[in-house]
């Protein structure tokens, strides 16, 4: 069997789209296996800091409970509202200043910054070769 020229263009063009898909492929399957990976790490840190975070909130409630008992307790005949009003007062700057930090740390949390990286020098790379 003698294969014409035009055939074998044409299988040379298919078998070079087919590796330019497989390759294609092959960097997708790539970059979800770093995003996978980077899922988990950043599941196991969430439930990590989660778990700090409530055993801070109840360690920190009941201190306050005490503190603020206390308190009350010691000035309960002479100034007991100006008392629960400074108290109150203190908690509620305590609270605005967790929330301020709690949002700038979730404003500048990097998560899955390799995937998107990755991403990005595939695109610069794809970019540049045109």
């Amino acid at each position: 069997m003698n294969m014409t020229t035009s055939d074998q263009g044409a299988g040379g063009l298919l078998d070079s789209v087919r590796r330019i898909g497989s390759t294609l492929l092959a960097i997708l399957a790539n970059r979800l296996e770093l995003f996978l990976v980077e899922l988990q790490e950043q599941r196991a840190h969430l439930l990590g800091a989660l778990l700090l975070v409530l055993a801070l909130a109840v360690c920190a409630i009941m201190t306050l409970i005490l503190v603020t008992f206390t308190v009350v307790i010691l000035f309960w005949r002479e100034h007991r509202l100006a008392v629960l009003c400074g108290l109150a007062a203190l908690y509620l700057a305590g609270t605005l200043v967790a929330a301020w930090r709690l949002r700038a740390r979730l404003r500048d949390w990097p998560a899955f910054a390799a995937t998107l990286g990755e991403l990005k020098k595939d695109r610069q790379c794809l970019e540049g070769k045109r």
